[in-house]
Protein backbone atom coordinates (compact mmCIF):
# COMPACT_ATOMS: atom_id res chain seq x y z
CA UNK A 1 0.00 0.00 0.00
CA UNK A 2 1.52 3.49 -0.79
CA UNK A 3 2.37 5.97 1.35
CA UNK A 4 2.71 8.59 -0.97
CA UNK A 5 -1.16 7.93 -1.72
CA UNK A 6 -3.41 8.95 1.08
CA UNK A 7 -6.64 7.85 1.59
CA UNK A 8 -9.53 10.02 1.14
CA UNK A 9 -11.98 10.29 3.95
CA UNK A 10 -15.20 11.31 2.22
CA UNK A 11 -17.28 10.19 0.85
CA UNK A 12 -17.49 6.96 2.32
CA UNK A 13 -16.24 3.74 -0.03
CA UNK A 14 -19.50 2.39 -0.89
CA UNK A 15 -20.55 6.17 -2.23
CA UNK A 16 -17.73 6.10 -4.23
CA UNK A 17 -18.82 2.48 -5.58
CA UNK A 18 -22.35 3.50 -6.30
CA UNK A 19 -20.98 6.43 -7.80
CA UNK A 20 -18.80 4.38 -10.29
CA UNK A 21 -21.47 2.17 -11.26
CA UNK A 22 -23.74 4.68 -12.04
CA UNK A 23 -20.92 6.39 -14.24
CA UNK A 24 -20.48 3.30 -16.05
CA UNK A 25 -24.17 2.65 -16.43
CA UNK A 26 -24.17 6.11 -18.22
CA UNK A 27 -21.53 5.33 -20.32
CA UNK A 28 -23.38 2.19 -21.67
CA UNK A 29 -26.39 4.40 -21.85
CA UNK A 30 -24.38 7.11 -24.41
CA UNK A 31 -22.82 4.13 -26.54
CA UNK A 32 -25.75 2.88 -26.84
CA UNK A 33 -27.76 5.63 -28.39
CA UNK A 34 -24.44 7.20 -30.15
CA UNK A 35 -26.05 7.56 -33.85
CA UNK A 36 -28.78 9.55 -32.46
CA UNK A 37 -26.87 12.74 -32.32
CA UNK A 38 -23.08 12.11 -32.67
CA UNK A 39 -22.14 15.43 -31.98
CA UNK A 40 -23.83 15.82 -28.40
CA UNK A 41 -23.31 12.06 -27.44
CA UNK A 42 -19.85 12.54 -28.01
CA UNK A 43 -18.90 15.28 -25.94
CA UNK A 44 -21.72 13.51 -22.82
CA UNK A 45 -19.64 10.43 -23.37
CA UNK A 46 -15.68 12.26 -23.27
CA UNK A 47 -17.45 14.21 -20.46
CA UNK A 48 -18.35 10.92 -18.49
CA UNK A 49 -15.16 9.22 -19.49
CA UNK A 50 -13.47 12.07 -17.87
CA UNK A 51 -15.60 11.74 -14.45
CA UNK A 52 -14.95 8.41 -14.40
CA UNK A 53 -11.13 8.46 -14.42
CA UNK A 54 -10.85 11.09 -12.26
CA UNK A 55 -12.91 9.37 -9.45
CA UNK A 56 -10.66 6.29 -10.38
CA UNK A 57 -7.43 8.37 -9.65
CA UNK A 58 -8.28 10.51 -6.46
CA UNK A 59 -8.99 6.83 -4.78
CA UNK A 60 -6.11 4.85 -2.86
CA UNK A 61 -5.40 1.40 -4.13
CA UNK A 62 -6.80 -0.13 -1.21
CA UNK A 63 -9.92 1.34 -1.86
CA UNK A 64 -9.79 0.69 -5.75
CA UNK A 65 -9.01 -3.01 -4.90
CA UNK A 66 -12.20 -2.55 -2.83
CA UNK A 67 -14.49 -1.61 -6.30
CA UNK A 68 -12.88 -4.35 -8.06
CA UNK A 69 -13.94 -6.89 -6.02
CA UNK A 70 -17.53 -5.25 -5.54
CA UNK A 71 -17.90 -5.16 -10.01
CA UNK A 72 -19.05 -7.59 -11.51
CA UNK A 73 -16.71 -9.16 -14.35
CA UNK A 74 -17.69 -7.04 -17.27
CA UNK A 75 -17.70 -3.85 -14.77
CA UNK A 76 -14.45 -4.80 -13.67
CA UNK A 77 -12.75 -5.06 -16.56
CA UNK A 78 -14.05 -1.60 -17.70
CA UNK A 79 -12.91 0.04 -14.89
CA UNK A 80 -9.21 -2.14 -14.75
CA UNK A 81 -8.40 -1.10 -18.11
CA UNK A 82 -8.95 2.72 -16.80
CA UNK A 83 -7.12 2.62 -14.24
CA UNK A 84 -3.42 4.10 -14.21
CA UNK A 85 -0.61 1.50 -15.77
CA UNK A 86 1.58 2.36 -12.99
CA UNK A 87 -0.59 2.18 -10.19
CA UNK A 88 -1.54 -1.73 -11.80
CA UNK A 89 0.94 -3.34 -9.18
CA UNK A 90 -0.18 -1.70 -6.38
CA UNK A 91 -3.70 -2.80 -7.15
CA UNK A 92 -2.70 -6.61 -7.54
CA UNK A 93 -1.43 -6.36 -4.06
CA UNK A 94 -4.63 -5.12 -3.13
CA UNK A 95 -7.06 -7.33 -4.28
CA UNK A 96 -8.22 -11.12 -3.66
CA UNK A 97 -6.46 -13.89 -4.91
CA UNK A 98 -9.86 -14.97 -7.18
CA UNK A 99 -9.90 -11.52 -8.58
CA UNK A 100 -6.51 -10.63 -9.47
CA UNK A 101 -6.08 -14.04 -11.46
CA UNK A 102 -9.12 -12.65 -13.70
CA UNK A 103 -7.87 -8.65 -13.73
CA UNK A 104 -4.21 -10.54 -14.60
CA UNK A 105 -6.23 -12.97 -17.58
CA UNK A 106 -6.72 -9.34 -19.04
CA UNK A 107 -3.24 -8.04 -19.35
CA UNK A 108 -0.78 -8.91 -21.65
CA UNK A 109 3.23 -9.99 -21.25
CA UNK A 110 4.31 -6.50 -21.45
CA UNK A 111 1.44 -4.97 -19.34
CA UNK A 112 2.06 -7.65 -16.90
CA UNK A 113 5.44 -6.78 -16.63
CA UNK A 114 5.40 -2.76 -16.75
CA UNK A 115 2.92 -3.59 -13.92
CA UNK A 116 5.44 -5.32 -11.65
CA UNK A 117 8.78 -4.52 -12.34
CA UNK A 118 8.74 -1.43 -9.77
CA UNK A 119 7.52 -3.74 -6.89
CA UNK A 120 10.15 -4.52 -4.37
CA UNK A 121 11.14 -8.10 -4.28
CA UNK A 122 9.09 -9.21 -0.87
CA UNK A 123 5.72 -8.21 -3.25
CA UNK A 124 7.27 -9.87 -5.96
CA UNK A 125 7.54 -12.69 -4.16
CA UNK A 126 3.63 -12.65 -3.93
CA UNK A 127 2.90 -12.21 -7.08
CA UNK A 128 4.77 -14.74 -9.13
CA UNK A 129 2.47 -17.72 -8.15
CA UNK A 130 -0.56 -15.58 -10.00
CA UNK A 131 1.81 -14.68 -13.56
CA UNK A 132 1.69 -16.49 -16.09
CA UNK A 133 4.92 -18.78 -16.74
CA UNK A 134 6.04 -17.29 -20.26
CA UNK A 135 6.30 -13.66 -18.38
CA UNK A 136 8.72 -15.17 -15.53
CA UNK A 137 12.37 -15.62 -16.96
CA UNK A 138 11.78 -11.91 -18.30
CA UNK A 139 10.90 -10.51 -15.07
CA UNK A 140 13.63 -12.79 -13.64
CA UNK A 141 16.02 -11.58 -16.25
CA UNK A 142 15.13 -8.21 -15.78
CA UNK A 143 16.02 -8.16 -11.77
CA UNK A 144 19.15 -7.46 -10.54
CA UNK A 145 21.50 -10.27 -8.75
CA UNK A 146 20.12 -9.26 -5.63
CA UNK A 147 16.82 -8.57 -6.22
CA UNK A 148 16.43 -11.96 -8.01
CA UNK A 149 18.29 -13.68 -4.89
CA UNK A 150 15.74 -11.86 -2.81
CA UNK A 151 12.36 -12.91 -4.86
CA UNK A 152 13.77 -16.77 -4.99
CA UNK A 153 14.17 -16.47 -1.28
CA UNK A 154 10.95 -15.53 -0.51
CA UNK A 155 9.21 -17.63 -2.74
CA UNK A 156 11.26 -20.73 -0.78
CA UNK A 157 9.12 -20.58 2.67
CA UNK A 158 5.67 -21.33 2.65
CA UNK A 159 2.76 -18.70 2.88
CA UNK A 160 2.58 -19.18 6.82
CA UNK A 161 6.59 -18.76 7.58
CA UNK A 162 7.68 -15.30 8.00
CA UNK A 163 10.26 -15.66 5.53
CA UNK A 164 7.25 -15.31 3.10
CA UNK A 165 6.32 -12.06 4.39
CA UNK A 166 9.36 -9.88 5.70
CA UNK A 167 10.91 -6.88 3.57
CA UNK A 168 14.24 -6.30 2.83
CA UNK A 169 13.87 -2.53 2.66
CA UNK A 170 15.67 -1.66 5.80
CA UNK A 171 18.15 1.03 7.58
CA UNK A 172 21.05 -0.64 8.73
CA UNK A 173 24.02 1.38 11.10
CA UNK A 174 27.19 0.78 12.89
CA UNK A 175 27.46 0.62 16.58
CA UNK A 176 30.75 2.37 16.75
CA UNK A 177 29.72 5.44 15.04
CA UNK A 178 27.78 8.88 16.88
CA UNK A 179 24.40 10.11 16.79
CA UNK A 180 25.31 12.37 14.73
CA UNK A 181 26.44 10.66 11.84
CA UNK A 182 23.69 8.16 11.85
CA UNK A 183 21.49 11.53 11.15
CA UNK A 184 23.49 13.08 8.62
CA UNK A 185 23.30 9.24 6.85
CA UNK A 186 19.63 9.64 7.49
CA UNK A 187 19.06 12.88 5.60
CA UNK A 188 20.51 11.70 2.88
CA UNK A 189 17.16 9.33 2.19
CA UNK A 190 14.71 10.90 0.23
CA UNK A 191 12.20 8.89 2.77
CA UNK A 192 12.48 5.94 5.22
CA UNK A 193 11.36 2.64 4.52
CA UNK A 194 7.68 2.55 5.61
CA UNK A 195 6.76 1.11 9.21
CA UNK A 196 10.48 2.36 10.62
CA UNK A 197 10.49 3.10 13.82
CA UNK A 198 13.80 1.59 14.76
CA UNK A 199 17.18 1.09 12.99
CA UNK A 200 19.20 -2.30 13.18
CA UNK A 201 22.41 -2.39 14.56
CA UNK A 202 24.96 -4.57 12.89
CA UNK A 203 28.91 -4.88 13.06
CA UNK A 204 31.11 -5.58 9.74
CA UNK A 205 29.93 -9.32 9.16
CA UNK A 206 25.85 -7.98 9.59
CA UNK A 207 25.54 -9.71 12.52
CA UNK A 208 22.28 -7.69 14.42
CA UNK A 209 23.94 -6.58 18.09
CA UNK A 210 20.87 -4.13 18.72
CA UNK A 211 18.53 -2.14 17.57
CA UNK A 212 18.20 2.28 17.75
CA UNK A 213 14.08 3.46 17.89
CA UNK A 214 13.93 6.59 15.79
CA UNK A 215 12.86 8.56 19.30
CA UNK A 216 15.91 7.65 21.25
CA UNK A 217 17.95 8.66 18.38
CA UNK A 218 16.30 12.20 18.27
CA UNK A 219 15.97 12.65 22.60
CA UNK A 220 19.46 11.95 22.99
CA UNK A 221 22.73 13.91 22.55
CA UNK A 222 24.31 13.90 18.86
CA UNK A 223 27.84 13.42 20.59
CA UNK A 224 26.83 9.95 22.01
CA UNK A 225 27.97 6.32 20.52
CA UNK A 226 25.58 4.06 18.83
CA UNK A 227 26.61 1.16 21.39
CA UNK A 228 26.07 3.63 24.30
CA UNK A 229 22.14 3.68 24.00
CA UNK A 230 21.22 1.21 21.68
CA UNK A 231 18.94 -1.42 23.03
CA UNK A 232 21.04 -4.79 22.77
CA UNK A 233 18.31 -7.12 23.64
CA UNK A 234 15.53 -7.71 20.94
CA UNK A 235 12.76 -9.39 19.67
CA UNK A 236 13.97 -11.24 16.88
CA UNK A 237 12.82 -13.66 14.54
CA UNK A 238 13.62 -16.43 11.97
CA UNK A 239 12.28 -16.76 8.68
CA UNK A 240 11.14 -20.12 8.89
CA UNK A 241 9.10 -19.01 12.24
CA UNK A 242 5.25 -19.46 11.78
CA UNK A 243 3.40 -16.60 11.25
CA UNK A 244 0.88 -17.00 13.65
CA UNK A 245 2.83 -16.98 16.67
CA UNK A 246 5.06 -13.79 15.33
CA UNK A 247 1.51 -12.13 14.95
CA UNK A 248 0.63 -13.13 18.48
CA UNK A 249 4.13 -11.58 19.54
CA UNK A 250 3.84 -8.06 17.82
CA UNK A 251 0.81 -8.08 20.10
CA UNK A 252 1.73 -8.59 22.71
CA UNK A 253 4.76 -6.89 22.83
CA UNK A 254 3.43 -4.00 20.94
CA UNK A 255 6.15 -4.17 18.17
CA UNK A 256 5.79 -2.15 14.74
CA UNK A 257 8.83 -3.49 13.37
CA UNK A 258 10.97 -6.59 14.62
CA UNK A 259 14.50 -7.58 12.44
CA UNK A 260 14.65 -11.13 10.75
CA UNK A 261 17.85 -13.17 11.11
CA UNK A 262 19.75 -16.21 9.88
CA UNK A 263 21.32 -19.12 12.10
CA UNK A 264 24.32 -16.75 12.28
CA UNK A 265 22.32 -13.80 14.14
CA UNK A 266 23.01 -12.32 10.40
CA UNK A 267 20.40 -9.39 9.41
CA UNK A 268 18.60 -11.11 6.56
CA UNK A 269 15.18 -8.86 6.63
CA UNK A 270 12.62 -7.41 8.74
CA UNK A 271 8.85 -8.18 9.79
CA UNK A 272 6.11 -5.19 9.84
CA UNK A 273 3.12 -4.99 11.32
CA UNK A 274 1.55 -3.93 8.12
CA UNK A 275 2.47 -7.77 7.32
CA UNK A 276 1.11 -9.27 9.95
CA UNK A 277 -2.10 -7.18 10.17
CA UNK A 278 -2.86 -8.98 6.31
CA UNK A 279 -1.47 -12.33 7.55
CA UNK A 280 -4.05 -12.60 10.96
CA UNK A 281 -7.04 -10.83 8.40
CA UNK A 282 -6.59 -13.79 5.49
CA UNK A 283 -6.53 -16.45 8.29
CA UNK A 284 -9.61 -15.11 9.85
CA UNK A 285 -11.23 -15.29 6.75
CA UNK A 286 -9.83 -18.63 6.04
CA UNK A 287 -11.02 -20.01 8.86
CA UNK A 288 -14.16 -18.85 8.70
CA UNK A 289 -14.47 -20.08 4.99
CA UNK A 290 -13.48 -23.42 6.70
CA UNK A 291 -16.02 -23.45 9.07
CA UNK A 292 -18.55 -23.06 6.41
CA UNK A 293 -16.81 -25.53 4.61
CA UNK A 294 -15.73 -23.99 1.47
CA UNK A 295 -12.27 -25.02 0.04
CA UNK A 296 -10.89 -21.48 -0.98
CA UNK A 297 -11.54 -17.66 -0.87
CA UNK A 298 -14.02 -17.26 -3.83
CA UNK A 299 -14.30 -14.15 -6.06
CA UNK A 300 -18.41 -13.04 -5.54
CA UNK A 301 -19.02 -12.22 -8.56
CA UNK A 302 -17.49 -15.62 -10.06
CA UNK A 303 -19.13 -17.92 -12.68
CA UNK A 304 -21.45 -20.66 -11.80
CA UNK A 305 -18.85 -23.33 -12.87
CA UNK A 306 -16.18 -22.18 -10.13
CA UNK A 307 -18.62 -21.14 -7.48
CA UNK A 308 -19.94 -25.07 -7.58
CA UNK A 309 -16.01 -26.47 -7.73
CA UNK A 310 -15.62 -24.58 -4.73
CA UNK A 311 -18.95 -25.35 -2.73
CA UNK A 312 -19.54 -29.03 -3.76
CA UNK A 313 -17.80 -30.90 -1.61
CA UNK A 314 -19.05 -30.05 1.59
CA UNK A 315 -22.35 -30.11 0.47
CA UNK A 316 -22.20 -33.36 -0.67
CA UNK A 317 -21.05 -34.48 2.76
CA UNK A 318 -23.81 -32.16 4.25
CA UNK A 319 -26.69 -34.48 1.96
CA UNK A 320 -24.97 -37.30 3.26
CA UNK A 321 -25.69 -36.38 6.62
CA UNK A 322 -28.87 -35.10 6.12
CA UNK A 323 -29.97 -37.96 4.59
CA UNK A 324 -28.65 -40.15 7.93
CA UNK A 325 -30.47 -37.66 10.32
CA UNK A 326 -33.99 -38.76 7.80
CA UNK A 327 -33.13 -42.01 8.53
CA UNK A 328 -33.03 -41.80 11.87
CA UNK A 329 -37.07 -39.72 11.81
CA UNK A 330 -37.81 -42.67 9.50
CA UNK A 331 -36.97 -45.21 11.81
CA UNK A 332 -39.46 -44.08 14.40
CA UNK A 333 -42.05 -43.00 11.55
CA UNK A 334 -44.96 -45.30 13.69
CA UNK A 335 -44.04 -43.17 17.55
CA UNK A 336 -44.69 -39.92 14.81
CA UNK A 337 -48.17 -41.04 13.64
CA UNK A 338 -48.95 -42.19 17.20
CA UNK A 339 -48.32 -38.63 18.83
CA UNK A 340 -48.18 -35.61 16.28
CA UNK A 341 -46.58 -33.58 18.64
CA UNK A 342 -43.09 -35.18 18.38
CA UNK A 343 -42.91 -33.91 14.62
CA UNK A 344 -43.21 -30.17 15.95
CA UNK A 345 -41.30 -30.43 18.84
CA UNK A 346 -38.31 -32.95 17.75
CA UNK A 347 -36.63 -29.72 15.76
CA UNK A 348 -36.26 -27.51 18.87
CA UNK A 349 -33.78 -30.26 20.54
CA UNK A 350 -32.22 -30.59 17.12
CA UNK A 351 -31.45 -26.71 16.82
CA UNK A 352 -30.82 -26.19 20.00
CA UNK A 353 -28.17 -28.85 20.23
CA UNK A 354 -26.53 -27.07 16.85
CA UNK A 355 -26.24 -23.91 18.39
CA UNK A 356 -24.87 -25.03 21.50
CA UNK A 357 -22.20 -27.55 19.85
CA UNK A 358 -21.03 -24.18 17.52
CA UNK A 359 -20.66 -22.26 20.28
CA UNK A 360 -18.59 -24.94 22.10
CA UNK A 361 -16.55 -25.51 18.97
CA UNK A 362 -16.09 -21.54 18.47
CA UNK A 363 -14.43 -21.27 21.46
CA UNK A 364 -12.47 -24.53 21.32
CA UNK A 365 -10.93 -23.61 17.29
CA UNK A 366 -10.03 -20.07 18.83
CA UNK A 367 -8.43 -21.48 21.82
CA UNK A 368 -6.50 -23.74 19.58
CA UNK A 369 -5.52 -21.36 17.48
CA UNK A 370 -4.18 -18.92 19.97
CA UNK A 371 -2.32 -22.04 21.61
CA UNK A 372 -3.90 -21.95 24.49
CA UNK A 373 -5.22 -25.24 24.71
CA UNK A 374 -4.45 -28.76 22.99
CA UNK A 375 -4.89 -32.39 22.81
CA UNK A 376 -3.47 -32.66 26.23
CA UNK A 377 -5.96 -30.49 27.82
CA UNK A 378 -9.10 -32.45 26.19
CA UNK A 379 -10.43 -34.17 29.30
CA UNK A 380 -10.28 -31.15 30.97
CA UNK A 381 -11.95 -29.41 28.79
CA UNK A 382 -14.29 -31.99 28.46
CA UNK A 383 -15.18 -31.71 32.20
CA UNK A 384 -15.81 -28.19 31.91
CA UNK A 385 -17.94 -28.01 28.61
CA UNK A 386 -19.68 -31.10 29.74
CA UNK A 387 -20.88 -29.15 33.26
CA UNK A 388 -21.72 -26.16 30.73
CA UNK A 389 -24.03 -28.19 28.93
CA UNK A 390 -25.40 -30.26 32.22
CA UNK A 391 -27.00 -26.87 33.36
CA UNK A 392 -27.98 -25.08 30.33
CA UNK A 393 -29.63 -28.52 29.38
CA UNK A 394 -31.65 -28.63 32.96
CA UNK A 395 -32.71 -24.88 32.81
CA UNK A 396 -33.64 -24.54 28.90
CA UNK A 397 -34.68 -28.18 29.04
CA UNK A 398 -36.96 -27.58 31.96
CA UNK A 399 -38.49 -24.50 30.40
CA UNK A 400 -40.15 -26.14 27.11
CA UNK A 401 -40.40 -29.22 28.94
CA UNK A 402 -42.90 -26.76 30.93
CA UNK A 403 -44.08 -25.31 28.04
CA UNK A 404 -44.78 -28.76 25.72
CA UNK A 405 -47.14 -29.65 29.29
CA UNK A 406 -48.93 -26.91 28.58
CA UNK A 407 -49.50 -26.90 25.02
CA UNK A 408 -49.94 -30.80 25.04
CA UNK A 409 -50.91 -31.19 28.75
CA UNK A 410 -48.72 -34.14 29.19
CA UNK A 411 -46.11 -34.37 32.11
CA UNK A 412 -44.64 -37.52 30.42
CA UNK A 413 -43.81 -35.11 27.49
CA UNK A 414 -42.31 -32.37 29.44
CA UNK A 415 -39.95 -34.43 31.15
CA UNK A 416 -39.05 -36.55 27.78
CA UNK A 417 -38.11 -33.07 26.12
CA UNK A 418 -36.09 -31.68 29.53
CA UNK A 419 -34.72 -35.04 29.14
CA UNK A 420 -33.58 -35.03 25.30
CA UNK A 421 -32.56 -31.53 25.48
CA UNK A 422 -30.06 -32.02 28.11
CA UNK A 423 -28.61 -34.89 26.57
CA UNK A 424 -28.38 -33.40 23.46
CA UNK A 425 -26.60 -30.69 24.63
CA UNK A 426 -24.16 -32.90 26.06
CA UNK A 427 -23.69 -34.65 23.04
CA UNK A 428 -23.09 -31.47 21.08
CA UNK A 429 -20.46 -30.09 24.15
CA UNK A 430 -18.87 -33.58 23.79
CA UNK A 431 -18.46 -33.19 20.22
CA UNK A 432 -17.44 -30.04 20.33
CA UNK A 433 -14.13 -30.58 21.40
CA UNK A 434 -13.78 -33.73 20.00
CA UNK A 435 -13.97 -32.66 16.62
CA UNK A 436 -11.20 -29.98 16.61
CA UNK A 437 -9.11 -32.12 18.85
CA UNK A 438 -9.97 -34.91 16.15
CA UNK A 439 -8.90 -32.36 13.25
CA UNK A 440 -5.72 -31.55 15.10
CA UNK A 441 -4.47 -34.78 15.94
CA UNK A 442 -5.14 -35.86 12.07
CA UNK A 443 -2.94 -32.71 11.22
CA UNK A 444 -5.74 -30.61 9.57
CA UNK A 445 -7.46 -27.75 10.11
CA UNK A 446 -9.67 -27.36 13.02
CA UNK A 447 -11.85 -25.43 12.08
CA UNK A 448 -12.27 -27.30 8.19
CA UNK A 449 -15.80 -27.72 7.78
CA UNK A 450 -16.39 -27.57 12.04
CA UNK A 451 -20.04 -26.10 12.03
CA UNK A 452 -20.96 -28.65 9.41
CA UNK A 453 -20.26 -31.62 11.18
CA UNK A 454 -21.43 -30.55 14.25
CA UNK A 455 -24.58 -29.85 13.10
CA UNK A 456 -24.95 -33.18 11.15
CA UNK A 457 -24.07 -34.70 14.80
CA UNK A 458 -26.66 -33.01 16.65
CA UNK A 459 -29.07 -33.23 14.16
CA UNK A 460 -28.92 -36.98 13.76
CA UNK A 461 -28.30 -37.20 17.62
CA UNK A 462 -31.26 -34.94 18.48
CA UNK A 463 -33.72 -36.74 16.64
CA UNK A 464 -32.86 -40.07 17.88
CA UNK A 465 -32.45 -39.36 21.67
CA UNK A 466 -35.79 -37.54 21.33
CA UNK A 467 -37.93 -39.86 19.52
CA UNK A 468 -35.87 -42.97 21.45
CA UNK A 469 -36.68 -41.23 24.70
CA UNK A 470 -40.79 -40.48 23.02
CA UNK A 471 -40.85 -44.10 22.32
CA UNK A 472 -40.12 -45.93 25.39
CA UNK A 473 -41.75 -43.34 27.50
CA UNK A 474 -44.67 -42.26 25.91
CA UNK A 475 -46.09 -44.77 23.89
Amino acid sequence: MSEAEPRTSTPRLHDRLEAITELLRRREGLLEYAGAAPNDDETALGATDAELQSRLDELHPADLADVLESLPLEDRLAVWQRVRSDRDGEILLEVSDSVREALIADMDDSEILAAVEPLDADELADLVDDLPTDVLPELMASLDAQERERVQAAMSFEDDQVGALMDFDMVTIREDISLEVVLRYLRRFEELPAQTDKLFVVNSENVLTGVLPLHWLLVNSPDKMVHEIMAPDVNTFRPEDDAYDVAQAFERYDLVTAPVIDHQQRLIGRIAVDAMLDFIREESETEALSRGGLREEEDIFASVWKSVRNRWAWLAINLITAFIASRVIGLFEHSIEKLVALAALMPIVAGIGGNSGNQTITMIVRAMALEQVGPSQAKRLWRKELGVSLINGVVWGGCIGVVAWLLYGSVSLGLVMTSAMTLNLLLAAFMGVGIPMLMTKLGRDPALGSSVLITAVTDSGGFFIFLGLATIFLL
